[in-house]
């Protein structure tokens, strides 16, 4: 059955989020779930991770627990840093090849917070600041337009998890079929919540990096929307950045006004929550 990919830096919380989900699917269905990762296999981090061939090794023996778990009754949760997305590619071919759907939650984080986390922990725990840094740099980030990076979930540490939208999109979308090139799927009513879920999270983080190299009153041009993001008020531009706590109310208000409203054209769902935040914040 489904495979959960987790993905971000190093100290992100994605341990944390993985043990989340396992109690959710455990409680709300009565399939096992198993989560496979560096803990698992006995990982010395500090080892592992300062050695190429020894990394190397120990995604090979990763890949290779989560295909022997694979099978038409139980979860499996990928607990690492999956953070190459060639590795990632080829977790999205044994899952095609399984025939089981799968999906991506991303701990999204910054170099700095997840460093203080680092420091935080106990000192057994903790990566040597040089490996932490070296992994930082060497991160690909998911990109949900990659067919191996989606259905993509992007979670901030305040974010509740949005365990509801991931089980619909493990248990009500068709697996991928061997060989068979990524199309676009119309949007049916069980698998609407996940689109939106996705759609919306996708539009705050091109707001949230933008806003890192923009100043305020910048255009800013999200995926999936001809509209850009302009923030006025009283017909002048924003003189400050709109932080993520106002950008995550608007985003829960959209949600439960559009649950209601549903469109059949995802397309549109981009350009109505751009139009939504424009609107919002004038």
């Amino acid at each position: 059955m489904p495979l959960i990919v987790m993905c971000g830096y190093p100290c992100s919380g994605k341990s944390r989020r993985a043990e989340e989900l396992k109690v959710y699917f455990e409680e709300s269905t009565e399939r096992k779930v198993h989560i496979v990762g560096d803990g698992s296999l006995g990982v010395e981090k500090n080892t592992v991770y300062a050695d190429s061939q020894k990394e190397k090794n120990v995604r090979a023996s990763l890949k290779a627990e989560v295909e022997r778990k694979v099978n038409k009754d139980d979860i499996v949760i990928l607990d690492s840093l999956n953070y190459i997305k060639g590795y990632r590619y080829e977790l999205f071919c044994l899952i095609k090849h399984a025939q089981t759907p799968h999906c991506l939650v991303y701990s999204l984080t910054s170099h700095e917070e997840s460093s203080l986390w680092n420091t935080n922990r106990d000192a057994a725990e903790q990566y040597n600041q040089d490996i932490f840094d070296a992994l930082v740099q060497r991160f690909e980030a998911p990109d949900s337009r990659n067919r191996w990076d989606s259905p993509l979930f992007t979670i901030l540490k305040d974010d509740t998890l949005p365990v509801e939208a991931i089980s619909d999109a493990l248990f009500k979308r068709k697996a991928p079929p061997p060989n068979q090139s990524t199309q676009s799927q119309p949007l049916s009513s069980a698998n609407f919540l996940y689109e939106l879920d996705k759609i919306t999270q996708d539009v705050l983080m091109a707001i949230f990096n933008a806003q890192k190299t923009s100043v305020p009153g910048d255009l800013i041009t999200v995926p999936g929307a001809s509209e850009k993001i302009s923030f006025f008020k009283h017909d002048l531009r924003l003189t400050r950045n709109v932080n993520m706590a106002e950008l995550r109310k608007l985003r829960r208000q959209f949600i439960s006004y559009t649950k209601l409203h549903p469109t059949e054209n995802t397309g549109q769902i981009a350009n109505m929550f751009v139009q939504y935040l424009n609107k919002s914040l004038h």
